[in-house]
């Protein structure tokens, strides 16, 4: 795997839910299974990484942020997906940890586990704290109108390469040649 697509999970990929912990909750939001297999063909490895700060809240466990990581990787293989790797940050806003997005440390560690390069990748969320975290690595960054991306394009404060309507979208747009005033703006 040379290159990656960095998914925030909830509001990306599945359904946004606040403090998502029982896996009969996770719903695939439209077009994120098709939108991850267009991924897939176009080179990219799929990694999923996640802020869960519920864990550090005491809202829930890591055994259940397990069990809906494992729920969403059953719906993603019914629909054809296989994700490479789901990596998650279990601390709190204030911790200071070096995993949890906009830090790196989650991505570095994903990229050794599965050897891209972090600057020939893409992060794909719908969080400025996504969009922040790609650019923090030097990635291309999309910002998909799912979940609260909406709520932050209409604020005007995320400065993404991208803003797509879903994955599918996303991917789309991905696979078209980069712009001559994306690479100006990413230069």
């Amino acid at each position: 795997m040379i290159r990656a697509a960095l998914l925030d999970r909830d509001g990306t990929i599945n359904v946004e839910r606040e403090y998502l912990c029982d896996p009969a909750d996770v719903e695939l939001l439209p077009n994120a299974a098709t939108g991850l297999r267009r991924l897939r063909a176009l080179g990219y490895g799929l990694i999923v990484i996640s802020n869960q700060s519920g864990v550090a809240r005491g809202y829930f466990t890591m055994a259940d942020v397990a069990a809906v990581n494992a729920r969403l990787t059953a719906l993603l293989r019914e629909g054809g997906v296989t994700l490479d790797g789901i990596y998650v940050c279990p601390h709190a806003p204030d911790a200071g940890c070096a995993c949890r997005k906009p830090a790196p440390g989650l991505i570095q560690q994903a990229a050794r586990e599965h050897g891209f390069d972090a600057r020939a990748s893409v992060m794909i969320g719908d969080k400025a704290i996504d969009i922040e975290t790609g650019r923090r690595i030097g990635a291309r960054t999309v910002l998909v109108r799912t979940g609260y991306g909406r709520e932050f394009e209409a604020r005007g404060d995320v400065r993404a390469d991208h803003v797509a309507d879903d994955l599918l979208d996303a991917a789309n747009i991905l696979a078209a040649p980069m712009s001559e005033s994306t690479a100006r703006a990413r230069g």
